[in-house]
């Protein structure tokens, strides 16, 4: 399993939202690429990045942080917030993202999901947000009825490569990863799901882990944010246990 370290871009500022609330946004850095660099500097992996405002607007809007961020950085990175068609998602792999993470158009438009996959294989993701189960799009402003599940089977054997599933109700509140429901999702899905929301401490990365190990499906790795600001997930143990370097 992966750590994700999250990066939350707001007005070109690293903050964390509670419960997907704009305006209960908390700053943590005004400078994202050291941000960054710290992150990489600790042994991270992966970096997850979400351009908040591009999320709202439809369109990218923290561009000047997230290539601060990729100039200082060299390992994968993968972006998610605005981005809503093929020529964005273009535009964003050759500047050096990764992976795209594509939320609201997967939802109303699935063919974009689709056809981005088969264009840049191995670089889609798909984000799904859900309040009590259902699908909330355009910045969590809006909740659908479709429920996580079933937009997740939209999306199987078309070359997704995973799927980020973020519980609004526990995101940025330090109230623990809902565990079952990503478990349930992974277990619904062949293709590998990233937990996100809520993580508070290591005992949630390993109650995590733990469920994964005899899940059906695949959980490829956890996100955390505010956890790790905060400092009541240790960023080196955590990466650590997951390498096997701790005992459970």
């Amino acid at each position: 399993m992966i750590l994700f370290p999250a990066i939350d871009l707001k007005d070109g500022n690293c903050v964390r939202l509670y419960k997907g609330e704009m305006n209960q946004a908390t700053v943590f850095n005004d400078n994202p690429g050291n941000q960054a660099q710290q992150f990489e500097n600790a042994g991270c992996e992966w970096l997850h990045l979400v351009d908040l405002n591009g999320a709202f607007e439809g369109r990218p809007v923290n561009g000047e942080a997230v290539d601060n961020i990729l100039e200082n950085v060299n390992i994968p990175v993968q972006l998610g917030g605005g981005i809503r068609n093929l020529t964005t998602i273009a535009t964003w792999i050759e500047k050096g993202i990764s992976r795209v993470i594509l939320g609201t158009i997967a939802l109303r438009d699935p063919k974009v999901v689709i056809e981005a996959a088969k264009a840049f294989p191995g670089q889609v993701a798909v984000g799904i947000d859900a309040r009590n189960g259902m699908v909330a799009v355009e910045g969590w402003a809006e909740t659908s009825d479709i429920s996580a599940v079933e937009l997740g089977k939209k999306f199987e054997d078309v070359g997704v490569t995973s799927i980020i599933y973020t519980d609004i109700d526990r995101d940025g509140t330090m109230e623990g990863l809902n565990v079952q429901s990503t478990i349930d999702l992974a277990n619904a899905l062949s293709i590998p799901v990233i937990a996100s929301g809520g993580v508070a401490s290591l005992d949630d990365i390993k109650k995590l882990k733990t469920a994964a190990d005899v899940a059906q499906g695949t959980i490829e790795g956890a996100i955390s944010g505010r956890a790790l600001y905060d400092g009541s997930l240790d960023i080196h143990e955590a990466l650590s246990y997951l390498k096997g370097a701790v005992n459970a």
